[in-house]
């Protein structure tokens, strides 16, 4: 099957030796995302208005304190202050009223700022890629029989993309696609939760003093493994 731009980067994470394909996925977006708003753009005035709107959430600004772009950051912090300042003080009311005990405070700048805690720049650029790619894994399932070989010899999914891909397939399969689907996710899932606890087990086994010059078999890396397949996060 011919690449494009979206199915390159879908096949290129199940040919990797990991522990959940959707996450080095997830991850890759995400470092694209980061160097590129931390890149010239954020000298661009169409990129600073998104930022001064959306801001970032917790884990992204610390990802972007982290890039060592310090000055980028503190521009776009500045202006996103500035924004914030301007917005809050245009929207505060005259004379400021205690809610009663039958009506919520429904004061409008209270309104825009959990709008603005609960937005991230880098969380709606990933989250609009990140789609397209899971759309993209099902259409090559239907696709490309090479695609479902790699699926199929893959280490299996973490939890959470193990729902995303199972709550989402019927949206694009149907018929005996969809139960091939499932079964599949299903079998390569549980193998491999089965596979990596196996390994962890003989890594807590391995502290016992009588195993102390036994080999350590495949389990050294057992624990960071074991992170990603229950909660997504890579440790390493």
């Amino acid at each position: 099957m011919k690449e494009t731009l979206y199915t390159i980067p879908v096949n290129d994470a199940f040919t990797e030796d990991c522990e959940c394909p959707i996450c080095k996925m997830y991850q890759d977006i995400e470092t694209d995302a980061i160097n590129f708003t931390m890149g010239p753009s954020y000298m661009e005035d169409d990129i600073r208005m998104k930022t001064d709107k959306t801001g970032f959430c917790k884990t992204h600004i610390a990802k972007l304190y982290g890039h060592q772009n310090r000055l980028g950051l503190a521009l776009m912090l500045d202006t996103h202050l500035r924004h914030t300042i301007k917005q809050f003080e245009e929207t505060k009311p005259a004379k400021a009223k205690a809610p009663s005990l039958f009506k919520k405070n429904t004061e409008n700048r209270l309104a825009w700022l959990k709008t603005i805690n609960s937005s991230c720049y880098i969380c709606e650029r990933v989250d609009k890629t990140f789609d397209r790619y899971v759309a993209t894994i099902f259409h090559l399932f239907r696709t490309d029989s090479e695609f479902m070989s790699k699926l199929k010899k893959s280490k299996g999914l973490c939890s959470e993309h193990f729902v995303l891909l199972y709550e989402n397939a019927s949206a694009y399969l149907g018929g005996n696609e969809y139960s091939d689907f499932i079964n599949i996710i299903c079998e390569i899932y549980i193998d491999n939760l089965k596979r990596v606890e196996s390994d962890l087990e003989w890594f807590t086994d391995k502290f016992d003093y009588r195993n102390a010059d036994a080999p350590w078999k495949n389990s050294k890396d057992a624990l960071p493994r074991t992170i990603i397949k229950t909660n997504s996060v890579s440790v390493e």
